[in-house]
């Protein structure tokens, strides 16, 4: 079959030929009907050899796609509880099983690491792709492919991170949003379904910030050294309740946190190398700062139910599988508004 693999340190992603995948025991295989291009991707892409191998202990070949949705095709043996036929997403965060954090729900923080299909295992930018488990799915039934991949990451990561701080977010709030890409204009619309907030996003061009409000931005800048001044005029001199920092590199740590105010949360969800000072005196009092790391199965499985009651507007860009290369080398020159999909 055909699959897109990172296969050279420093090098493009290759369009190349590769076994057909089996069925692991009680796992499946899935004809592949739409996978998502991530800055993710990008970032492992990046780390040299000491940091790909040594920190994050990784192989090459790497079939890239961490956003996959496709449909049944092949059952492991005792495999139970789903069908050949049906349509699903591949859950993105594949735990132990075993330890405490895995029983709560909480693969994505799995004690003993967690394993990610387009990273450690082979991903969905490919024809077809195996999965391990039942347990790492999530049915779509028949709604759009190209639409429901996306949520595996762009909507999951955003909405878990709402919902665990949606309690900040009462009416007179301010959430701000920092990067209206992939994750991004998925959060501003989270951020107005699940909230009463004034929603804020910055980012560096016009029409990023024009893309912000058609998705519903209350208010779109430039991320800038008077963004902060900006956000805190907006929101009667308090600060921000939430900030969504969703490229935490370069300035926009120091950014976040310079729009957050008492009380507040901020929160890196970004894969880039930034950070920002703190201490006592130096951020407003009782700031929450974390980072985040996917979501749970479960949310995945409410924000399905939810697109399905009333549809996101994920903006989506298709390429056919071997334009892949391409497509990657369009989204690092920023040519691609919310997220880029693979068809194969």
């Amino acid at each position: 079959m055909k699959a897109v693999q990172y296969r050279k340190i420093g090098k493009p992603p290759e369009y190349v030929d590769v076994d057909d995948p089996t069925a692991p025991p009680g796992g499946m295989v899935i004809k592949v009907l739409a996978s998502g291009l991530c800055h993710s991707d990008e970032f492992v892409m990046g780390l040299d050899e000491k940091t790909f191998n040594d920190v994050y202990g990784y192989k090459l070949p790497m079939t890239l796609g961490h956003e996959t949705a496709g449909e049944i095709v092949e059952l492991g043996e005792g495999t139970k509880g789903v069908e050949v036929g049906d349509r699903v997403l591949v859950y993105g965060c594949w735990g132990c099983g075993v330890c405490d954090l895995c029983a709560r729900g909480n693969e994505n923080l799995c004690r003993r690491g967690m394993i990610s299909p387009g990273f450690a295992e082979p991903g969905g930018m490919a024809e077809y792709m195996a999965v391990d488990s039942v347990q790492h799915i999530v049915p779509i039934d028949d709604q759009d492919p190209i639409k429901m991949a996306p949520l595996n990451d762009a909507g999951l990561t955003p909405y878990s991170i709402i919902k665990r701080f949606r309690h900040k977010l009462r009416a007179g709030s301010t959430a701000v949003v920092i990067g209206a890409g992939g994750l991004g204009h998925v959060a501003i619309q989270l951020l107005r379904r699940m909230s009463d907030a004034q929603v804020i996003a910055l980012d560096l061009t016009g029409p990023k910030l024009q893309f912000a409000k058609e998705v519903g931005a209350h208010h779109a800048l430039k991320s800038d050294k008077s963004a902060a001044e900006k956000v805190m005029e907006l929101s009667g001199g308090k600060g921000a309740d939430l900030v969504l920092d969703f490229v935490a590199a370069g300035p926009t740590p120091d950014l976040a946190v310079a729009c957050g105010g008492i009380q507040s949360a901020v929160v890196f969800a970004g894969a880039g190398n930034g950070f920002a000072k703190v201490g006592f005196g130096i951020v407003p009092w009782e700031m929450e700062l974390s980072n985040s790391l996917w979501g749970t199965r479960l949310e995945l499985m409410e924000l399905v139910e939810m697109a399905k009651r009333e549809p996101l507007e994920i903006r989506t860009t298709p390429f056919p599988l071997e334009l892949a290369p391409m497509a990657y080398r369009m989204l690092h020159e920023g040519k691609i508004d919310g997220r880029a999909v693979c068809v194969p």
